[in-house]
């Protein structure tokens, strides 16, 4: 079975099936299929919800949120500001969560993520670009380099300085004329930025009108509002402390299964050392995890130097699952895997030790409030 395979029927069950979802995993004597028992570690709840108080924005672009919103998945919402770009002579929207170096972090209210500074050094291009005008017109917008739909198309975006362009340019073929024209300068920087895209010419992220799954239907609530320039997305998540959301994946077969979108681009992010481990549960105990159950395991809380908004992706399956119980940090984690209760899977059970990359930033952190009883 290739990975797309087992992507695509694990993740159709999952939108189908909620927490009934089964998951195929890889045994000695070929595939189990592994159905969670959801009274094998009592009953899921949540008695004192994170009060929204007890939050702290990570990113300055975060306009309202809710950590617990009247969503059957028990995940929450995060309005951000939109802002807007060229493309090609049209125009594209986007976010903004992280940057690599941390004077502009500061300046722009974003997360400081030091590893996405490795991204530069990827064997294969991980980083489109992002050009920044610093005079000009009044109405010139920042032009990108890429978006979601083609080949090369990947969330983190090299800044580019532009300076001296009198007039509106609205491509990166229109910089390039005017540079050579000598009508523009264009310095090149090592900043590293994370500015996922939300809308662009031919296509957006899909919106989530039923709100049942994690994953279903898309990663927003709402259609981009282009008069107020915000959009809202599902708020999710994970141990320890940090609430994300979901926007694209190198995984690209993945990416419809998922309801986002694919980024080729990102492919490399692993082997460059630009992402940091994250694990999904794939059995066990029911919850608002990606894949219908507890929520998963970051490494690193959002906003360490150790943590990145791309994914390493590892899925956790329990040997028995009605003997699963909650797991809420990476040294319990390791624990479990280390006496044999779980094992770990580098992607998923099927793509035989291959990972892909999930662009999850995290606009919030909060304390954690889901448990079992």
């Amino acid at each position: 079975m290739t990975p797309s395979e087992y992507t695509r029927r694990t993740f159709m069950r999952l939108m189908g099936g909620g927490i009934g979802l089964i998951v195929t995993a890889c045994a000695p004597g070929g595939s189990r299929l592994i159905s969670p028992s959801p009274s094998a570690s009592g009953r899921v709840t949540s008695p004192r919800p994170t009060s929204d108080a007890e939050a702290t924005k990570l990113v300055g672009d975060v306009i309202d949120f809710e950590l617990r919103g009247p969503f059957e998945w028990n995940g929450g919402s995060v309005t951000m500001r939109l802002h807007e770009a060229f493309i090609d002579g049209d125009r594209a929207y986007f976010v903004r969560t992280d940057a690599s170096d941390q004077a502009f972090a500061e300046a722009e209210q974003l997360v400081f993520v030091p590893l996405l500074s490795a991204a530069l050094s990827a064997a294969e291009p991980s980083v489109a670009e992002l050009y920044l005008f610093e005079d000009g017109a009044a109405d010139q917008l920042p032009i990108l380099s890429s978006v979601p739909g083609r080949d090369d198309f990947t969330s983190l975006y090299r800044i580019m300085r532009v300076q001296g362009a009198s007039e509106v340019l609205n491509s990166v073929d229109a910089i390039r004329s005017a540079a050579d024209a000598g009508a523009a300068t264009v310095e090149e920087s090592d900043i590293v930025v994370n500015y996922p895209i939300v809308k662009w010419p031919g296509g957006e992220l899909a919106v989530d009108e039923e709100v049942k799954l994690a994953l279903a239907n898309g990663p927003l609530l709402a259609a981009p509002d282009l008069d107020a320039m915000t959009v809202t997305f599902k708020l999710h998540q994970c141990f320890p402390e940090s609430r994300y959301i979901i926007t694209d994946t190198s995984a690209v077969p993945m990416a419809p299964m998922m309801s986002i979108v694919g980024s080729p681009g990102t492919e490399g992010l692993i082997e460059a050392g630009a992402t940091s481990k994250i694990t999904v549960f794939g059995n066990g105990i029911p919850g608002p995890g990606a894949m219908g159950f507890q929520p998963a395991i970051f490494g690193a809380k959002a906003g360490d130097p150790a943590w990145s908004p791309m994914w390493d992706h590892w899925t956790a399956l329990w040997a028995n699952p009605e003997q699963a119980r909650l797991l809420r940090s990476q040294a319990e984690l390791d624990g479990a895997a280390a006496a044999g209760e779980i094992e770990l899977h580098h992607g998923t059970p099927d793509t035989g030790g291959e990972g892909f990359v999930v662009n999850c930033p995290s606009p919030i952190v909060a304390p954690n409030d889901f448990e079992v009883t």
